[in-house]
């Protein structure tokens, strides 16, 4: 099963308002496990940078100038995602923008059955908990030390762990058995066995003695019996 994990930033909140997308990062899973391939990239909005947004991301109008608007890249982008379920935190915002874009540069929009919502799944799972990217890092024990600023591919990354663990965590097979660690069996040395000497009792002659009156008592033995035979 293929699934794609993909964070977008943007220059605000609305698209129908005039914001644009100026970054998307996306991260390949199959069976749940991260393969490797990622795609990621910048765009020029065709606008200014608001302020706030630049606070958020980091990315300004200066840096994304020398970056190809959406239409130039869209092609890379289709390719990489295919008909893929497409997986992201607060779906719905990624999605308007994605689409957005699409229908902007004449392509046609993804299916919104395609759709993935990680926000819909934390707050089924954990409800009255902190449902942001943050939070869930924060409850799964996931690493996010590195992220300073918001970047698409870098929260993508951390989502793919996320979605993971929502999911169920990792789990064992699923046809992934070159992954699997071999089984080691640990040989454990048996205990020596400690012999205890041989212990010989040797009859006393009285014992003897009585012995060979109790067989002169037995009439016809069975000994003589076979002995004449």
């Amino acid at each position: 099963m293929r699934e794609i994990v993909f964070d977008t930033e943007t220059t605000g909140l609305s698209f129908v308002g005039g914001d644009r997308m100026v970054e998307i990062g996306c991260v390949e899973l199959v069976n749940r496990v991260e393969t490797g391939r990622t795609f990621h990239a910048y765009f020029h909005p065709e606008r200014d940078m608001p302020a706030e947004a630049e606070r958020v991301h980091g990315l300004s109008a200066t840096f994304l100038s020398k970056h190809p608007v959406f239409a130039a890249g869209v092609a890379a982008l289709l390719d990489f995602i295919g008909d893929a379920p497409l997986v992201a935190h607060n779906a719905g915002f990624d999605f308007s923008f994605l689409n957005g874009e699409l229908e902007r540069c004449g392509q046609a929009a993804v299916c919104r059955s395609r759709m993935v919502d990680t926000l819909a799944i934390a707050r089924t799972r954990h409800p009255g908990a902190k449902h942001t990217l943050d939070g869930l890092c924060s409850r799964y024990g996931i690493d996010r030390s590195h992220r300073v600023l918001h970047g698409a591919l870098l929260d993508a990354q951390l989502l793919a762990q996320v979605y993971v663990e929502l999911m169920g965590g990792r789990q064992i097979g699923l046809g992934l058995v070159s992954e699997a660690a071999p089984i080691v069996v640990e040989q454990v040395a048996a205990a020596p066995v400690r012999a205890r000497p041989l212990r010989v009792f040797s009859p006393h002659p009285a014992e003897l003695a009585a012995h060979a009156a109790f067989l002169k008592k037995v009439k016809e033995p069975l000994w003589e019996v076979a002995a004449s035979e």
